[in-house]
């Protein structure tokens, strides 16, 4: 009988295929039935606009012939939707904000305020930014209290009247002048001193300031307004007219025409519904096995921020349905997801989202759906080689860039190609640099969302990386002064777990920021280890219990976990802390007890692991058992013989089955050993000794 293999074997081995030995992290039952509820929500909204559907659609082949069977005038709807997108750019209603017309207000109130002042104190030459005359000087100096209160009072209707004609803010100063020198004719103000340092006071507190905003609801209805007044684009058709031939490509006005007769029939279609959202499942599907088998660490929240994102990117296709920015919704996502989870991570999310587009792609979203994703492809592969917030802040500023000029250089290339990548519809400079301001608006926003990402989805950016190297960190600050020995081991490996990683390709900032964490449990007891004990005794002497030794050493592991816990140190770097001692056995104590006779279990003087899962902790296991014999070795060694005091060591860990599963290979392994002989070279270097001058 033939066995045939489990779907989830399959898959084990399908992840494997690159590195069989790479940590396929486990997700519990009810983990994996959120996310698959998340991707079917996805599916949900993303095979919505299927579930009712015309039968026919423009672009698709006639399965009829068709005869107007008599004459009507048909609506274009494509010329109208093109109207509508010409009204959209340029007609803008705006209404006076009451917030920003008080704010004004209070602004003219400090001026004359200031005003005041100069009278009082008969100081200055200017209030604020007004220079006064030697007459508005001599006016203020002698004007009576009425006429000061006459003053600032046609001041303050003068300034109502202004702003209830509402204020622009681009309005050359001049303008802005003259304006206000004929609202202050209407209160007939005397003598000309007064009229003149009126206006000045208006236009100083009115000048590059607004009084209105933007209403959308008049804005539209101005919109509907003019598209009624304007001639409403039609078609002509004749009884008898040959509508469409069978076979051919129904043009969008053969599919008004068709419409109009109703031959275009409207019902609910359960099948192409249900092939929709099969397809989306699935894509979702796929987009989470590639993501595992690029990152076999991929925590549940991980998976579950990127079906939300997509989630939000369906939803934000139907809610503004054409009028959504392929830019908006693709390039923000993948960049994100590519800092934190990788670049293969965000590539898979950016090819599923643009493939599951809710509507077809006509009109508009041609050639910006091809732009939006050259630019987030070119995003997520810039991004993973990011290493600062600063090279993050300048790719929002170049992508922006970017995408504005690919889109205007397809616009440009469209007559010459002949490709209609925008359809009927091309949009104008205007349209492609608002596409590109909001690209750059929405990329700042999410710089600034990165870092809290980081903390409540678990996310490793190369920035964050570097952050938690920061040896003024409080942990490492902390183990730098209560354990200083331990501190010192643990810069001596990093120098070494650096170079072996750098030599193989492995994660450089991942393997120098865990090296400095490998042994912050040493810090629940620092006299215990000898590398920080002085000239006292060992108190292992005292203790004079191998057994409890051995739980000691094991404690700084566990110890070290809890730390990690409580300063929210990301998984990958909490990894090393136990995996850098993997299963080894606590040799000395280990012999100290089988000297004392007496059935001895070995298990107890191994650490619980587990062994190393990754090249990463692999490498840092190796750099910690090569330290101490390298720095011991004497001057005169020479570096074959190095070479072979640090194979030893890796062949006794490969033989205890230490790097099983770590995924190194022979190649890589030789690799390593060269790259730490070449660390303990530089530690060796020669010097000249300096003389030392004598004490007077």
């Amino acid at each position: 009988m033939v066995r045939v293999p489990r779907l989830s074997s399959l898959w084990r081995n399908w992840v494997r295929l690159e590195g069989p030995g790479r940590r396929l992290l486990r997700w519990t039952r009810l983990q994996t039935f959120v996310v698959l509820l998340l991707c079917l929500c996805v599916a949900a909204a993303s095979s919505l606009p299927w579930l009712i559907k015309p039968k026919l659609q423009p672009g698709s082949l006639a399965p009829f012939e068709a005869i107007a069977p008599k004459d009507a005038l048909v609506q274009d709807s494509t010329a109208l939707e093109q109207q509508r997108a010409s009204l959209v750019a340029r007609t803008v209603v705006q209404v006076i904000d009451q917030e920003q017309t008080q704010a004004l207000k209070q602004r003219l109130e400090q001026q004359l305020l200031q005003l005041q002042e100069v009278t009082n104190t008969g100081s200055g030459d200017r209030i604020g930014p007004v220079n006064l005359s030697d007459q508005e000087k001599r006016w203020l100096e002698r004007r009576s209290e009425w006429e000061h209160l006459a003053w600032d009072k046609a001041v303050r209707s003068t300034a109502d009247r202004m702003l209830s004609q509402g204020l622009v803010s681009n309005l050359a100063i001049e303008q802005l002048r003259k304006a206000a020198d004929q609202q202050l004719k209407a209160v007939a103000l005397q003598p000309e001193a007064a009229r003149t340092l009126a206006g000045k006071v208006l236009t100083s507190a009115m000048r590059g300031s607004t009084n209105l905003r933007t209403d959308p609801n008049l804005s539209k209805q101005l919109i509907e307004e003019q598209l009624t007044k304007q001639a409403i684009p039609t078609i002509e058709v004749r009884k008898g007219d040959l509508i469409t031939r069978k076979g051919e490509l129904i043009s969008p006005q053969a599919y008004d025409v068709l419409d109009y007769f109703g031959r275009v029939r409207r019902e609910p279609q359960p099948l192409i519904w249900f092939q929709r959202f099969v397809e989306a499942a699935a894509a979702c599907a796929v987009m989470l096995l590639v993501m595992r088998r690029e990152r076999p660490g991929l925590e549940v929240r991980h998976a579950l921020l990127a079906v939300g994102l997509l989630l939000l990117v369906q939803g934000a296709k139907l809610w503004f349905k054409s009028s959504v920015s392929p830019l908006a919704v693709l390039v923000v996502p993948t960049l994100v997801l590519a800092e934190g989870l990788g670049t293969g991570c965000g590539l898979v999310w950016m090819g599923v989202a643009a493939l599951l587009w809710p509507e077809p792609v006509q009109g508009l979203g041609d050639g910006r759906l091809i732009v939006a994703a050259t630019v987030a492809a070119a995003g997520a592969l810039i991004a993973g080689r990011q290493r600062s917030r600063g090279q993050l802040l300048q790719l929002t500023v170049l992508l922006p860039i970017g995408a504005f000029v690919g889109q205007w250089l397809l616009l440009q290339l469209q007559p010459i190609t002949g490709l209609r990548l925008w359809g009927n519809l091309n949009p104008s400079l205007d349209e492609l640099a608002t596409d590109s301001f909001v690209l750059g608006v929405l990329l700042m926003f999410s710089l600034l969302l990165i870092p809290m990402l980081e903390g409540s989805f678990g996310l490793l950016t190369r920035a964050r990386l570097l952050e938690l190297a920061d040896q003024e960190r409080p942990l490492l600050r902390r183990l730098s002064c209560e354990a200083p020995g331990t501190f010192e081991h643990t810069l001596m490996i990093c120098g070494l777990a650096e170079e072996g990683a750098r030599a193989i390709g492995a994660d450089v900032d991942l393997i120098r920021t865990g090296s400095l964490y490998h042994d912050v449990g040493k810090l629940h007891a620092p006299d215990w280890f000898i590398e920080n004990q002085k000239d006292g005794p060992n108190p292992h002497d005292a203790l004079d219990d191998p057994q409890a030794s051995a739980a000691v050493l094991q404690a700084h592991v566990d110890e070290g976990l809890k730390l990690a816990r409580r300063h929210r140190l990301p998984r990958p770097i909490a990894d090393f802390i136990p995996e850098h001692q993997g299963t080894l056995k606590m040799g000395y104590f280990l012999h100290k007890a089988q000297e004392r006779g007496g059935a001895v279990e070995e298990r107890r003087f191994r650490y619980r692991g587990p062994v190393p899962r990754s090249k990463e902790t692999a490498i840092l296991m190796l750099a910690d058992g090569c330290e101490a014999a390298l720095r011991s070795l004497p001057p005169d060694t020479s570096d074959a013989q190095a070479v072979d005091t640090v194979r030893r060591i890796v062949e006794a860990r490969q033989r205890d089955g230490q790097l099983r599963k770590s995924s190194l290979n022979r190649s890589e392994v030789e690799l390593v050993i060269r790259a730490f002989v070449q660390v303990w070279r530089r530690m060796r270097h020669r010097r000249i000794p300096y003389p030392i001058p004598a004490r007077r």
